[in-house]
């Protein structure tokens, strides 16, 4: 499960903060159709992007592209095998559990509801900067009481671990079949759910 060998002393985990898209759940969103819709190349950082377009017509409009898609997102959402059981098993164990998402909190909360997703801490992007940006790390670890350094942060994507990385915190990536790419820049790894609970307590004890 180990993608890169932390060798700094490090204080123990303490706490599991997960994206939500394509880590707790599918919620099958195509960000290229998202940026055909709009106009935009293929790839592009829609979040970051909007925040450049001035206009406050195009602003809207763009907007409310994303909203439909992150919303029909919800609609669609479905767990990621294992995570739910995985979820179960941390929190039994009594560990404090937290999403931190760049979605929309209409969408998060239609998602939450849906599913029955078992947490509470939640913070989107109306929260705090997204991510990469550390705020929303740091916002959690403040309510948990607890430091950065004290959170495992899990997620799929690049700016899952570049949050991380940016709070100080470490960082886990869900192998989904074609983010592999992303390996050498998370600390550890995982291939299904099954297996967070185990690393989860290994790192508890850890350093």
């Amino acid at each position: 499960m180990t993608a890169r060998l932390v060798t700094t002393a490090r204080p123990a985990i303490k706490a599991v903060v997960f994206d939500l898209d394509g880590t707790l759940v599918d919620s099958r969103l195509d960000f290229t159709a998202m940026c055909n819709d709009i106009g935009w190349p293929a790839g592009t950082p829609l979040l970051e992007q909007l925040a450049t377009v001035k206009c406050q017509t195009e602003k809207s409009r763009v907007e409310q592209i994303i909203q439909q898609h992150e919303l029909a997102g919800a609609d669609a959402a479905s767990w990621i095998p294992g995570a739910l059981e995985s979820l179960q098993q941390l929190s039994a164990q009594g560990w404090p559990l937290a999403i931190l998402t760049r979605n929309m909190r209409l969408a998060t909360q239609r998602v939450i509801e849906r599913l029955q997703i078992p947490i509470s801490l939640v913070l989107t992007r109306e929260d705090c900067a997204a991510k990469p940006d550390p705020e929303g790390l740091q916002l959690i670890a403040k309510q948990l009481q607890l430091d950065c350094a004290e959170i495992l942060y899990v997620g799929d994507y690049l700016f899952d671990l570049q949050v991380a990385a940016n709070a100080g915190s470490l960082s886990c990536l869900y192998l989904n079949g074609v983010n592999q790419h992303f390996i050498s820049q998370a600390d550890f790894h995982i291939s299904h759910f099954n297996q967070l609970p185990a690393l989860v307590s290994q790192l508890s004890a850890r350093y």
